[in-house]
Protein backbone atom coordinates (compact mmCIF):
# COMPACT_ATOMS: atom_id res chain seq x y z
CA UNK A 1 0.00 0.00 0.00
CA UNK A 2 1.39 3.28 -0.75
CA UNK A 3 1.94 6.09 1.73
CA UNK A 4 1.20 9.29 1.40
CA UNK A 5 4.32 10.91 1.49
CA UNK A 6 4.98 8.84 -1.36
CA UNK A 7 2.53 10.69 -3.33
CA UNK A 8 3.84 13.82 -2.55
CA UNK A 9 4.89 16.42 -5.59
CA UNK A 10 7.32 19.53 -4.90
CA UNK A 11 5.67 22.89 -5.02
CA UNK A 12 1.80 21.08 -4.95
CA UNK A 13 -0.64 22.57 -2.49
CA UNK A 14 -3.98 22.49 -1.62
CA UNK A 15 -4.62 26.18 -1.26
CA UNK A 16 -2.99 28.72 -1.73
CA UNK A 17 -4.02 31.94 0.91
CA UNK A 18 -3.39 35.23 0.04
CA UNK A 19 -0.63 37.12 2.04
CA UNK A 20 -1.54 38.50 5.24
CA UNK A 21 -1.51 41.90 6.03
CA UNK A 22 -1.98 41.44 9.21
CA UNK A 23 1.36 42.39 11.44
CA UNK A 24 2.73 39.28 12.96
CA UNK A 25 3.17 40.55 16.56
CA UNK A 26 3.90 36.88 18.27
CA UNK A 27 7.22 36.64 19.89
CA UNK A 28 8.07 33.13 19.67
CA UNK A 29 11.72 31.99 21.16
CA UNK A 30 14.46 31.50 18.65
CA UNK A 31 14.87 27.84 20.01
CA UNK A 32 11.47 27.15 19.40
CA UNK A 33 11.55 28.12 15.52
CA UNK A 34 12.50 25.48 13.04
CA UNK A 35 15.81 25.50 10.99
CA UNK A 36 14.06 24.28 7.82
CA UNK A 37 10.25 23.78 6.72
CA UNK A 38 8.54 21.20 7.98
CA UNK A 39 8.65 18.13 5.76
CA UNK A 40 5.22 17.46 5.11
CA UNK A 41 3.82 15.88 1.82
CA UNK A 42 2.82 17.71 -0.78
CA UNK A 43 -0.45 17.46 -2.09
CA UNK A 44 -3.81 19.02 -3.50
CA UNK A 45 -6.95 18.72 -1.90
CA UNK A 46 -8.60 16.11 -4.16
CA UNK A 47 -5.17 13.99 -3.88
CA UNK A 48 -5.31 13.92 0.14
CA UNK A 49 -9.14 13.30 -0.06
CA UNK A 50 -8.78 10.63 -2.14
CA UNK A 51 -5.69 8.97 -0.02
CA UNK A 52 -8.05 8.97 2.93
CA UNK A 53 -10.95 7.49 1.49
CA UNK A 54 -9.16 4.48 0.11
CA UNK A 55 -8.00 3.53 3.22
CA UNK A 56 -11.25 3.45 4.68
CA UNK A 57 -12.52 1.28 2.44
CA UNK A 58 -10.06 -0.63 3.60
CA UNK A 59 -11.15 -0.84 7.20
CA UNK A 60 -14.21 -3.41 8.48
CA UNK A 61 -16.95 -2.37 10.93
CA UNK A 62 -20.59 -3.32 11.33
CA UNK A 63 -21.39 -0.69 8.80
CA UNK A 64 -19.92 -2.78 6.59
CA UNK A 65 -20.12 -6.10 7.32
CA UNK A 66 -20.77 -9.39 9.68
CA UNK A 67 -18.95 -9.14 13.04
CA UNK A 68 -19.47 -12.43 15.07
CA UNK A 69 -17.46 -11.59 17.91
CA UNK A 70 -17.80 -13.58 20.46
CA UNK A 71 -18.49 -12.01 23.96
CA UNK A 72 -17.79 -8.86 22.42
CA UNK A 73 -21.51 -8.18 21.70
CA UNK A 74 -20.75 -5.70 17.92
CA UNK A 75 -24.21 -5.26 16.91
CA UNK A 76 -25.04 -2.23 13.99
CA UNK A 77 -25.40 1.52 15.79
CA UNK A 78 -28.46 2.75 15.02
CA UNK A 79 -27.81 5.94 13.34
CA UNK A 80 -30.76 7.80 15.02
CA UNK A 81 -28.51 7.78 18.53
CA UNK A 82 -25.74 9.35 16.70
CA UNK A 83 -28.20 12.14 15.83
CA UNK A 84 -29.06 12.60 19.36
CA UNK A 85 -25.77 12.73 20.70
CA UNK A 86 -25.12 15.40 18.29
CA UNK A 87 -27.71 17.76 19.38
CA UNK A 88 -26.14 21.46 20.16
CA UNK A 89 -27.71 20.92 24.11
CA UNK A 90 -25.74 17.61 24.92
CA UNK A 91 -22.46 17.95 22.83
CA UNK A 92 -21.65 21.74 23.60
CA UNK A 93 -21.92 21.02 27.22
CA UNK A 94 -19.17 21.55 29.94
CA UNK A 95 -19.35 19.42 32.80
CA UNK A 96 -17.98 22.80 34.77
CA UNK A 97 -20.65 24.97 33.74
CA UNK A 98 -21.13 26.93 37.27
CA UNK A 99 -24.19 26.62 39.41
CA UNK A 100 -26.99 29.46 39.83
CA UNK A 101 -27.69 31.63 42.49
CA UNK A 102 -29.64 29.58 44.97
CA UNK A 103 -27.10 26.39 44.01
CA UNK A 104 -29.43 25.00 41.13
CA UNK A 105 -27.12 23.48 38.68
CA UNK A 106 -27.68 24.74 34.84
CA UNK A 107 -27.25 21.31 33.10
CA UNK A 108 -30.77 19.78 34.05
CA UNK A 109 -31.25 17.94 30.83
CA UNK A 110 -27.83 15.84 31.12
CA UNK A 111 -28.38 15.63 34.92
CA UNK A 112 -31.98 13.96 33.74
CA UNK A 113 -30.36 11.72 31.22
CA UNK A 114 -28.14 10.52 33.78
CA UNK A 115 -31.02 9.82 36.59
CA UNK A 116 -33.20 8.70 33.95
CA UNK A 117 -30.85 5.81 32.95
CA UNK A 118 -29.65 5.29 36.20
CA UNK A 119 -33.29 4.44 36.44
CA UNK A 120 -34.14 2.51 33.59
CA UNK A 121 -30.75 0.26 33.95
CA UNK A 122 -32.13 -0.36 37.81
CA UNK A 123 -35.31 -1.97 36.22
CA UNK A 124 -33.24 -3.62 33.58
CA UNK A 125 -31.02 -5.41 36.15
CA UNK A 126 -33.17 -5.84 39.36
CA UNK A 127 -30.92 -3.72 41.28
CA UNK A 128 -31.40 -0.78 43.76
CA UNK A 129 -28.98 1.92 42.18
CA UNK A 130 -26.26 2.53 39.96
CA UNK A 131 -23.48 5.10 38.90
CA UNK A 132 -22.44 5.78 35.14
CA UNK A 133 -19.07 6.87 36.14
CA UNK A 134 -16.85 3.59 35.12
CA UNK A 135 -15.27 4.63 31.72
CA UNK A 136 -15.11 0.91 30.60
CA UNK A 137 -16.59 -2.69 31.15
CA UNK A 138 -13.13 -3.69 32.99
CA UNK A 139 -12.98 0.05 35.05
CA UNK A 140 -16.89 -1.36 35.85
CA UNK A 141 -15.41 -4.47 37.08
CA UNK A 142 -12.58 -2.68 39.31
CA UNK A 143 -15.12 -0.22 40.77
CA UNK A 144 -17.44 -3.15 41.95
CA UNK A 145 -14.51 -5.12 43.57
CA UNK A 146 -14.06 -1.74 45.36
CA UNK A 147 -17.67 -1.56 46.24
CA UNK A 148 -17.17 -5.11 47.58
CA UNK A 149 -14.41 -4.51 49.92
CA UNK A 150 -15.30 -1.62 50.97
CA UNK A 151 -18.51 -3.03 52.31
CA UNK A 152 -16.17 -5.64 53.71
CA UNK A 153 -14.14 -3.05 55.38
CA UNK A 154 -17.03 -1.22 56.93
CA UNK A 155 -18.58 -4.54 58.99
CA UNK A 156 -14.94 -5.82 59.60
CA UNK A 157 -15.33 -8.81 57.85
CA UNK A 158 -11.90 -10.59 57.26
CA UNK A 159 -11.96 -11.32 53.74
CA UNK A 160 -9.13 -12.14 51.63
CA UNK A 161 -10.15 -13.85 48.35
CA UNK A 162 -12.47 -14.06 45.61
CA UNK A 163 -13.51 -16.92 43.67
CA UNK A 164 -13.83 -17.21 39.31
CA UNK A 165 -14.47 -19.69 37.53
CA UNK A 166 -12.08 -20.63 34.72
CA UNK A 167 -14.37 -19.17 31.43
CA UNK A 168 -13.89 -15.83 32.90
CA UNK A 169 -13.00 -12.84 30.88
CA UNK A 170 -9.61 -12.18 31.47
CA UNK A 171 -10.21 -8.56 33.52
CA UNK A 172 -12.02 -10.31 36.39
CA UNK A 173 -9.39 -11.83 38.27
CA UNK A 174 -7.10 -8.77 37.14
CA UNK A 175 -9.98 -6.81 38.64
CA UNK A 176 -10.10 -8.22 41.95
CA UNK A 177 -6.05 -8.41 42.02
CA UNK A 178 -5.48 -4.74 41.61
CA UNK A 179 -8.26 -4.03 44.55
CA UNK A 180 -6.33 -6.20 46.41
CA UNK A 181 -7.75 -9.35 46.66
CA UNK A 182 -6.25 -13.28 46.38
CA UNK A 183 -7.87 -15.03 42.91
CA UNK A 184 -9.28 -18.80 43.45
CA UNK A 185 -9.85 -20.25 40.18
CA UNK A 186 -12.46 -22.76 39.99
CA UNK A 187 -12.31 -25.63 37.37
CA UNK A 188 -15.60 -25.99 34.86
CA UNK A 189 -17.36 -29.22 35.46
CA UNK A 190 -17.96 -31.70 32.24
CA UNK A 191 -20.91 -29.30 31.45
CA UNK A 192 -18.74 -26.04 31.21
CA UNK A 193 -20.79 -24.67 34.24
CA UNK A 194 -19.54 -23.64 38.37
CA UNK A 195 -20.04 -27.13 40.03
CA UNK A 196 -21.78 -26.35 43.19
CA UNK A 197 -19.49 -29.32 45.20
CA UNK A 198 -16.39 -27.38 43.98
CA UNK A 199 -17.64 -23.84 45.09
CA UNK A 200 -18.82 -25.50 48.78
CA UNK A 201 -15.28 -26.61 48.45
CA UNK A 202 -13.78 -23.22 48.05
CA UNK A 203 -16.29 -21.06 50.39
CA UNK A 204 -14.74 -20.17 53.63
CA UNK A 205 -14.83 -17.06 56.08
CA UNK A 206 -12.24 -15.68 53.95
CA UNK A 207 -14.35 -15.22 50.27
CA UNK A 208 -15.41 -11.74 49.87
CA UNK A 209 -17.39 -13.19 46.90
CA UNK A 210 -17.66 -15.05 43.22
CA UNK A 211 -17.24 -13.23 40.19
CA UNK A 212 -19.58 -15.14 37.70
CA UNK A 213 -20.35 -13.99 33.76
CA UNK A 214 -24.22 -14.47 32.96
CA UNK A 215 -24.77 -16.60 31.02
CA UNK A 216 -21.11 -17.59 31.01
CA UNK A 217 -17.97 -17.09 27.76
CA UNK A 218 -19.67 -20.29 26.80
CA UNK A 219 -23.22 -18.92 26.38
CA UNK A 220 -24.24 -21.24 28.89
CA UNK A 221 -26.42 -20.35 31.44
CA UNK A 222 -26.24 -21.81 34.80
CA UNK A 223 -29.37 -23.98 36.30
CA UNK A 224 -27.86 -23.70 39.91
CA UNK A 225 -27.31 -19.87 39.60
CA UNK A 226 -29.39 -19.08 42.40
CA UNK A 227 -28.19 -21.83 45.16
CA UNK A 228 -25.04 -20.50 43.95
CA UNK A 229 -25.88 -16.87 45.14
CA UNK A 230 -27.41 -18.56 48.61
CA UNK A 231 -24.22 -20.46 49.29
CA UNK A 232 -22.16 -17.08 49.04
CA UNK A 233 -24.28 -15.21 51.09
CA UNK A 234 -24.68 -17.85 53.44
CA UNK A 235 -20.56 -16.95 54.28
CA UNK A 236 -21.77 -13.06 54.08
CA UNK A 237 -20.01 -12.70 50.75
CA UNK A 238 -21.33 -10.84 47.89
CA UNK A 239 -22.23 -12.10 44.13
CA UNK A 240 -20.62 -10.43 41.42
CA UNK A 241 -22.43 -10.36 37.62
CA UNK A 242 -20.13 -9.63 34.88
CA UNK A 243 -22.44 -8.07 32.62
CA UNK A 244 -20.99 -8.03 29.37
CA UNK A 245 -23.29 -11.19 28.20
CA UNK A 246 -26.30 -9.05 29.16
CA UNK A 247 -27.75 -9.12 25.71
CA UNK A 248 -29.02 -12.75 26.58
CA UNK A 249 -31.49 -11.70 29.58
CA UNK A 250 -32.73 -8.06 28.55
CA UNK A 251 -36.20 -8.61 29.50
CA UNK A 252 -35.96 -11.74 30.63
CA UNK A 253 -34.14 -12.24 33.53
CA UNK A 254 -32.78 -9.39 35.91
CA UNK A 255 -29.69 -10.37 37.70
CA UNK A 256 -30.97 -8.96 40.59
CA UNK A 257 -33.89 -11.05 41.51
CA UNK A 258 -31.83 -14.25 40.99
CA UNK A 259 -29.59 -12.98 43.83
CA UNK A 260 -26.36 -10.67 42.42
CA UNK A 261 -25.35 -7.56 44.29
CA UNK A 262 -23.33 -5.86 41.81
CA UNK A 263 -23.44 -5.82 37.88
CA UNK A 264 -21.61 -3.76 35.75
CA UNK A 265 -23.15 -3.31 32.18
CA UNK A 266 -21.36 -2.82 29.12
CA UNK A 267 -23.16 0.11 27.22
CA UNK A 268 -20.96 -0.16 24.62
CA UNK A 269 -22.09 -3.73 24.19
CA UNK A 270 -25.40 -4.63 25.09
CA UNK A 271 -27.07 -1.23 24.42
CA UNK A 272 -25.86 -0.63 20.75
CA UNK A 273 -22.93 2.26 21.22
CA UNK A 274 -19.85 2.39 18.92
CA UNK A 275 -17.79 -0.20 20.30
CA UNK A 276 -13.95 -0.63 19.29
CA UNK A 277 -11.22 0.90 17.60
CA UNK A 278 -10.02 1.92 21.37
CA UNK A 279 -13.42 2.94 22.61
CA UNK A 280 -15.34 5.02 23.79
CA UNK A 281 -16.87 2.84 26.56
CA UNK A 282 -19.32 2.62 29.45
CA UNK A 283 -19.23 0.44 32.28
CA UNK A 284 -22.19 1.48 34.72
CA UNK A 285 -22.24 -0.48 37.78
CA UNK A 286 -25.27 -1.84 39.37
CA UNK A 287 -25.63 -2.24 43.07
CA UNK A 288 -28.66 -4.20 45.52
CA UNK A 289 -29.98 -1.84 48.40
CA UNK A 290 -27.08 -2.87 50.98
CA UNK A 291 -24.51 -1.83 48.72
CA UNK A 292 -25.93 1.54 47.52
CA UNK A 293 -23.78 3.55 50.32
CA UNK A 294 -20.70 2.95 48.71
CA UNK A 295 -21.15 3.83 44.98
CA UNK A 296 -18.55 6.32 43.78
CA UNK A 297 -19.32 10.22 44.31
CA UNK A 298 -21.21 12.15 43.08
CA UNK A 299 -25.27 10.84 43.41
CA UNK A 300 -27.76 12.87 40.58
CA UNK A 301 -30.50 13.05 42.87
CA UNK A 302 -34.45 14.49 42.04
CA UNK A 303 -35.46 17.23 43.90
CA UNK A 304 -39.01 17.78 45.55
CA UNK A 305 -39.76 20.18 42.55
CA UNK A 306 -38.59 17.96 39.45
CA UNK A 307 -35.10 19.43 39.12
CA UNK A 308 -32.10 17.43 39.51
CA UNK A 309 -28.47 18.30 42.10
CA UNK A 310 -25.37 15.87 42.64
CA UNK A 311 -25.27 14.70 46.16
CA UNK A 312 -21.55 14.42 47.67
CA UNK A 313 -22.53 13.70 50.90
CA UNK A 314 -22.16 9.97 50.94
CA UNK A 315 -20.82 8.53 54.38
CA UNK A 316 -19.00 5.57 53.03
CA UNK A 317 -18.48 6.04 49.22
CA UNK A 318 -15.37 5.21 47.77
CA UNK A 319 -15.04 8.29 46.16
CA UNK A 320 -14.60 9.42 42.70
CA UNK A 321 -13.41 6.56 39.86
CA UNK A 322 -13.55 9.07 36.96
CA UNK A 323 -13.36 12.25 36.43
CA UNK A 324 -17.35 13.95 36.31
CA UNK A 325 -19.89 11.75 34.88
CA UNK A 326 -18.83 8.75 32.85
CA UNK A 327 -18.29 8.97 28.84
CA UNK A 328 -21.89 11.14 28.81
CA UNK A 329 -22.09 10.49 25.18
CA UNK A 330 -21.97 6.74 25.24
CA UNK A 331 -24.66 7.42 28.11
CA UNK A 332 -27.16 9.49 25.85
CA UNK A 333 -26.74 6.99 22.76
CA UNK A 334 -27.56 4.29 25.14
CA UNK A 335 -30.22 5.94 26.65
CA UNK A 336 -31.71 6.95 23.12
CA UNK A 337 -31.60 3.63 22.35
CA UNK A 338 -33.63 2.15 25.37
CA UNK A 339 -36.36 4.70 24.69
CA UNK A 340 -36.68 3.34 21.11
CA UNK A 341 -36.87 0.20 21.71
CA UNK A 342 -39.06 0.19 25.35
CA UNK A 343 -39.62 -3.21 27.40
CA UNK A 344 -41.29 -4.66 24.81
CA UNK A 345 -38.25 -4.64 22.32
CA UNK A 346 -35.62 -5.25 24.95
CA UNK A 347 -37.04 -8.50 25.37
CA UNK A 348 -36.86 -8.78 21.48
CA UNK A 349 -33.66 -8.57 21.43
CA UNK A 350 -32.70 -10.88 23.91
CA UNK A 351 -34.84 -13.53 22.37
CA UNK A 352 -33.29 -12.95 18.70
CA UNK A 353 -29.63 -13.27 20.00
CA UNK A 354 -30.35 -16.29 21.56
CA UNK A 355 -32.69 -17.89 18.59
CA UNK A 356 -29.47 -16.22 16.20
CA UNK A 357 -26.88 -18.02 17.96
CA UNK A 358 -28.58 -21.51 18.22
CA UNK A 359 -29.37 -21.78 14.99
CA UNK A 360 -25.49 -20.71 13.98
CA UNK A 361 -24.85 -23.92 16.45
CA UNK A 362 -27.18 -26.43 14.87
CA UNK A 363 -25.90 -25.77 11.21
CA UNK A 364 -22.56 -25.43 12.48
CA UNK A 365 -22.43 -28.72 14.71
CA UNK A 366 -21.71 -31.61 12.17
CA UNK A 367 -18.69 -29.70 10.95
CA UNK A 368 -16.65 -28.38 13.75
CA UNK A 369 -16.53 -29.86 17.32
CA UNK A 370 -19.30 -28.52 19.85
CA UNK A 371 -17.87 -29.20 23.11
CA UNK A 372 -20.81 -28.61 24.97
CA UNK A 373 -23.84 -29.54 23.09
CA UNK A 374 -26.60 -27.96 25.26
CA UNK A 375 -29.23 -25.12 23.85
CA UNK A 376 -27.24 -21.88 24.08
CA UNK A 377 -27.60 -18.49 24.85
CA UNK A 378 -26.13 -15.63 22.84
CA UNK A 379 -23.10 -17.08 21.65
CA UNK A 380 -22.09 -20.61 20.71
CA UNK A 381 -18.33 -21.60 20.98
CA UNK A 382 -17.11 -24.38 18.88
CA UNK A 383 -13.47 -25.84 18.47
CA UNK A 384 -11.62 -26.37 15.81
CA UNK A 385 -9.85 -29.49 16.96
CA UNK A 386 -10.58 -31.77 13.99
CA UNK A 387 -9.45 -29.23 11.27
CA UNK A 388 -6.41 -28.75 13.68
CA UNK A 389 -5.16 -32.27 13.14
CA UNK A 390 -5.24 -31.71 9.71
CA UNK A 391 -2.87 -29.25 10.24
CA UNK A 392 -5.59 -25.88 9.83
CA UNK A 393 -5.95 -24.20 13.30
CA UNK A 394 -8.73 -21.96 14.52
CA UNK A 395 -6.51 -18.53 13.02
CA UNK A 396 -6.05 -20.21 9.81
CA UNK A 397 -10.45 -20.47 10.03
CA UNK A 398 -10.38 -17.02 10.41
CA UNK A 399 -7.83 -15.42 7.85
CA UNK A 400 -10.15 -17.62 5.60
CA UNK A 401 -12.95 -16.09 6.51
CA UNK A 402 -11.25 -12.51 5.56
CA UNK A 403 -10.66 -13.80 2.10
CA UNK A 404 -14.83 -14.17 1.96
CA UNK A 405 -15.77 -11.07 3.54
CA UNK A 406 -16.78 -11.91 7.28
CA UNK A 407 -14.69 -10.58 10.35
CA UNK A 408 -12.91 -13.92 12.10
CA UNK A 409 -14.94 -14.48 15.43
CA UNK A 410 -13.16 -14.66 18.81
CA UNK A 411 -10.46 -16.76 18.74
CA UNK A 412 -8.41 -19.13 21.47
CA UNK A 413 -11.20 -18.03 24.35
CA UNK A 414 -12.29 -19.48 26.78
CA UNK A 415 -9.09 -21.12 26.75
CA UNK A 416 -10.84 -23.86 28.74
CA UNK A 417 -11.91 -24.95 24.74
CA UNK A 418 -8.80 -25.82 22.51
CA UNK A 419 -8.27 -24.13 19.03
CA UNK A 420 -12.09 -22.28 20.09
CA UNK A 421 -14.04 -20.07 17.67
CA UNK A 422 -16.56 -18.47 19.72
CA UNK A 423 -19.28 -16.85 17.29
CA UNK A 424 -21.98 -14.51 18.97
CA UNK A 425 -24.46 -13.02 16.14
CA UNK A 426 -26.62 -10.35 17.69
CA UNK A 427 -30.05 -10.20 16.51
CA UNK A 428 -29.30 -7.41 14.60
CA UNK A 429 -28.16 -9.41 11.44
CA UNK A 430 -30.84 -11.59 9.48
CA UNK A 431 -31.36 -15.23 7.86
CA UNK A 432 -29.77 -14.05 4.52
CA UNK A 433 -26.50 -13.06 6.44
CA UNK A 434 -26.33 -15.94 8.86
CA UNK A 435 -26.56 -17.96 5.97
CA UNK A 436 -24.10 -16.87 4.08
CA UNK A 437 -21.60 -17.02 6.99
CA UNK A 438 -22.61 -20.65 7.94
CA UNK A 439 -22.13 -21.41 4.05
CA UNK A 440 -18.23 -19.68 4.29
CA UNK A 441 -17.33 -22.06 7.50
CA UNK A 442 -18.81 -25.09 6.02
CA UNK A 443 -17.12 -24.63 2.90
CA UNK A 444 -13.97 -23.95 5.44
CA UNK A 445 -14.40 -27.16 7.12
CA UNK A 446 -14.37 -29.11 3.72
CA UNK A 447 -11.19 -27.55 2.32
CA UNK A 448 -9.47 -27.99 5.54
CA UNK A 449 -9.94 -31.54 5.08
CA UNK A 450 -9.91 -32.06 1.20
CA UNK A 451 -7.38 -29.18 0.56
CA UNK A 452 -5.42 -27.37 3.45
CA UNK A 453 -2.96 -25.53 1.99
CA UNK A 454 -5.84 -23.63 0.18
CA UNK A 455 -6.71 -22.29 4.39
CA UNK A 456 -3.61 -22.31 5.56
CA UNK A 457 -2.25 -19.47 3.11
CA UNK A 458 -5.28 -17.08 3.31
CA UNK A 459 -5.73 -13.98 3.54
CA UNK A 460 -5.02 -13.63 -0.12
CA UNK A 461 -7.57 -10.23 -0.41
CA UNK A 462 -6.08 -8.04 1.53
CA UNK A 463 -3.30 -5.52 1.63
CA UNK A 464 -0.97 -7.33 3.66
CA UNK A 465 -0.89 -11.45 3.64
CA UNK A 466 0.29 -13.44 6.88
CA UNK A 467 2.14 -11.26 9.53
CA UNK A 468 4.06 -12.59 12.84
CA UNK A 469 1.16 -12.10 14.87
CA UNK A 470 3.45 -11.55 17.92
CA UNK A 471 5.80 -9.21 16.36
CA UNK A 472 3.13 -7.15 14.83
CA UNK A 473 1.46 -6.57 18.22
CA UNK A 474 4.78 -5.87 20.30
CA UNK A 475 6.82 -3.52 16.97
CA UNK A 476 3.84 -2.65 14.84
CA UNK A 477 5.17 -0.79 11.24
CA UNK A 478 2.63 1.87 11.33
CA UNK A 479 4.37 3.41 8.53
CA UNK A 480 3.75 0.44 6.46
CA UNK A 481 -0.42 0.84 6.36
Amino acid sequence: MTVIFEKSVAGRRGARPPECDVPDRAEVASRLLRDRPAELPELSEADVVRHFTALSRKNFGVDSGFYPLGSCTMKYNPKATEQIARLAGFCELHPLLPQLPGGDVMVQGALEVLFEMNRLLCEICGMSAFTTQPLAGAHGELTGVMIMAAYHKHKKNRKTRILIPDTAHGTNPASAAIAGYQVQTLPSDETGLMNLRTLAAAMDDEVAGVMLTCPNTLGLFNPDIARICRMVHEADGLMYCDGANLNALLGVCRPGDIGFDIIHVNLHKTFATPHGGGGPGAGPVGVCERLVDYLPASVVRKNPDGSYRLDYDLAHSIGYVAPFYGNFGVILKAYAYLLMLGGEGLRRVAENAVLNANYVREKLKGHYDLPYPQPCKHECVFSASAQAAAGVRAIDIAKALIDRGFHPPTMYFPTTVPEALMIEPTETESKETLDAFIAAMIEIAELARTDPQQITGCPRTTPVGRLDETRAARKPDLASL
